[in-house]
């Protein structure tokens, strides 16, 4: 099990964080860029220095200010897959996978016997003589986790491991990856900006903003009940805020009372709306009870088979709407419209 609690102070950053893994556990790491990721990935690894804090693994401290205690990095059980992946680029592929296993006191013949192992594992056995710049992007990837996983690391890091790769390449090595890290045994640390790579790789994923986390808890939990305006964005949701009035209404700092499926105890909380549930009409819509206001379109955009409608007004959301539903309300930029949504639809918690 790793516990880090890391405090770093750089240039502008401030991170102050406490974290766990267990073991067998993927946790994410995810963020908007400065928000600390790698930062707190190099502290954990000792490749940054704490400026307060504590490092634990498996009930070893590997770093803590307070008392002295630096354990380098080498000595450190776990293994690292950086961004670019950092390949030696004149060693083959299994002078790389072995690299680690000689550098903790293993000889030659004894290291590359294990890389080969660990290359027939990732089925790179055909591949053990090439050089990095002879390999295909998701083979570097594999090598780069191969090398990180022969010396049996207590602790495995990724550092943005798919971020290299091009569109067509990534969903075959993000399934690859997936099933290798089912394999490994220890606690496994993801960081990464992309919330598809981090929905589908981690048990469990920890928001980072500003060098503090936001937010914890599974994928499912966190993508249905965003905490912060970043989460909500990064997964496609509207999130806004206001005080519950105790029965059903919930009173936004516009003024706009929203209704709500169920009462609820008078305290500020969240409402999540998804873009598909909100409606858009060019005169104000009647029949079943439902929230409806005023408002202006305020930007369109196209995303697959989707329109994006931004909305200015009380209620300021972004719906989404088929393209041919965009054409037969005639919507651009300016398009005075209703909008409305169910109460149904609408997800209330506390915040």
């Amino acid at each position: 099990m790793l516990h880090a609690v890391l405090g770093v102070h750089l240039g502008d950053l401030h991170l102050d964080i406490d974290l766990r893994i267990d073991d067998g556990e993927v946790v994410a790491l995810l963020g908007p860029n400065g928000a600390g990721k790698t930062t707190a990935l190099r502290a954990i690894a000792g490749l940054h220095p704490l400026d307060h804090g504590r490092i634990t693994l498996d009930d070893t401290v590997v770093d803590d200010p307070g008392t002295g205690t630096f354990v380098p990095t080498a000595e450190r059980s776990m293994g690292m897959v950086f961004q670019d992946h950092l390949l030696f680029p004149r060693q083959s592929a299994l002078d790389n996978v072995a690299f680690g296993l000689r550098a903790r006191g293993a000889s030659k013949a004894a290291a590359r016997h294990a890389a080969r192992a660990w290359l027939d594992r990732f089925d790179l056995t055909d591949h053990a003589g090439a050089l990095p710049r002879t390999l295909s992007g998701g083979q570097s990837q594999r090598v780069a986790l191969a090398r990180a996983l022969a010396t049996e690391p207590r602790l495995l890091l990724l550092d943005e491991p798919l971020a290299a790769l091009d569109a067509s390449t990534r969903l075959r090595v993000r399934t690859e990856l997936r099933r290798h890290l089912a394999t490994f045994a220890g606690a496994r640390l993801l960081v990464t900006h992309d919330p598809l790579d981090a929905i589908v790789l981690a048990d469990r994923l920890v928001i980072l903003e500003a060098g503090r986390v936001t937010q914890t808890g599974t994928p499912a939990l966190v993508t249905s009940r965003p905490a912060s305006r970043y989460v909500a964005e990064l997964v496609g949701i509207n999130l806004l805020g206001g005080v519950a009035d105790g029965e059903r209404g919930v009173l936004l700092e516009s003024g706009t009372v929203l209704t709500v499926a169920d009462p609820l105890p008078g305290q500020e909380v969240s409402v999540a709306i998804r873009p598909r549930a909100i409606a858009l009409h060019r005169h104000q819509p009647d029949g079943s009870p439902r929230n409806a206001w005023r408002a202006t379109v305020a930007d369109l955009e196209a995303d697959r088979d989707r329109v994006r409608v931004t909305l200015a007004g009380p209620v300021p959301v972004t719906a989404e709407l088929t393209p041919a539903a965009v054409a037969e309300l005639d919507l651009a930029h300016g398009t005075p419209v209703w909008a409305s949504v169910k109460a149904v639809d609408l997800t209330t918690y506390e915040r």
